[in-house]
């Protein structure tokens, strides 16, 4: 009796281990582009799995404030401006730091920006909450008028221990909603996933497991967060040597000009 042929359905990516959140340790972390493309319907919403993730609101109500090493290209009357050289710009909570940034100041006081590093870094505070999500990649589209946020070849996109990883993200803070993509690397740039997305999801903190984790001896994610904040620290210090240094030229809200 002759048998039916067996269809294989085609598989997504399973979650790797904890070894692999530390984006810079590891950059031949994806380094297999033969393995199968992942299916364009892999498009999960991550953060909204862990809860509220709107951005800061109040940010587009803060000024904008940007420095550079190398001589800028910034044009007062309509906003919009060239940094390159170890480019860093803030407004509120989001900060963004790259090699180079072109940038302007929307008509709703919010900024717009493609940044291009290796790698840039994207970092904004959710709203009413302490908690940071974070972009990485080596060239970023923000839309501060829709929230949105494009990361190009080698990106990550992370909010505390959880993150996804792909050769493209698009993520909307004012949805919390992520699309992850596998793409071929990009002709050049650093190796990275190829054709293929992973993430990690670790468990909740509400969850038998998430609480054996935080205990004494077990809490892998308590000492992240130390390091994390050991980091800020550092942040924080070396934003006031700069301030000393050089401060950064800041554009405030048009609503202010007028006054």
């Amino acid at each position: 009796m002759n048998e039916s042929p067996r269809v294989r359905p085609r598989s997504c990516a399973a979650p790797q281990s904890r070894a692999s959140r530390q984006w810079c340790e590891q950059p031949n972390l994806f380094a297999n582009p033969r393995r199968p493309r992942l299916c364009a319907a892999v498009a999960l919403a991550l953060l909204v799995a862990t809860g509220s993730t709107f951005a800061e609101k109040a940010d587009k109500e803060k000024p904008i404030n940007f420095s550079a090493e190398q001589p800028a290209e910034v044009d007062f009357e309509k906003r919009v401006g060239t940094l390159k050289g170890n480019v860093v710009i803030t407004q509120g909570t989001l900060s963004i730091k790259a090699d180079r940034i072109d940038f302007k100041q929307n008509a709703d006081n919010s900024i717009s920006a493609t940044a291009y590093g290796n790698p840039i870094t994207f970092r904004q505070k959710k709203d009413d909450s302490d908690e940071y999500f974070e972009g990485f990649a080596q060239r970023a589209v923000y839309d501060g008028q829709k929230e949105l946020l494009e990361l190009f070849d080698r990106a990550l996109l992370r909010q505390g221990t959880d993150e996804i990883r792909s050769n493209y993200i698009s993520y909307n803070s004012s949805s919390g909603v992520f699309r992850a993509e596998g793409r071929p690397n990009a002709p050049g740039a650093p190796e990275g996933p190829g054709e293929r997305v992973r993430g990690v999801f670790q468990p909740k903190s509400d969850s038998p497991l998430g609480k054996d984790l935080t205990k004494e001896g077990k809490g892998e994610p308590a000492a992240k967060n130390g390091k994390d904040k050991a980091g800020d620290a550092k942040d924080k210090s070396a934003a006031k040597s700069q301030s000393k240094d050089k401060a950064p030229v800041t554009l405030k809200p048009t609503d202010e000009l007028k006054q």
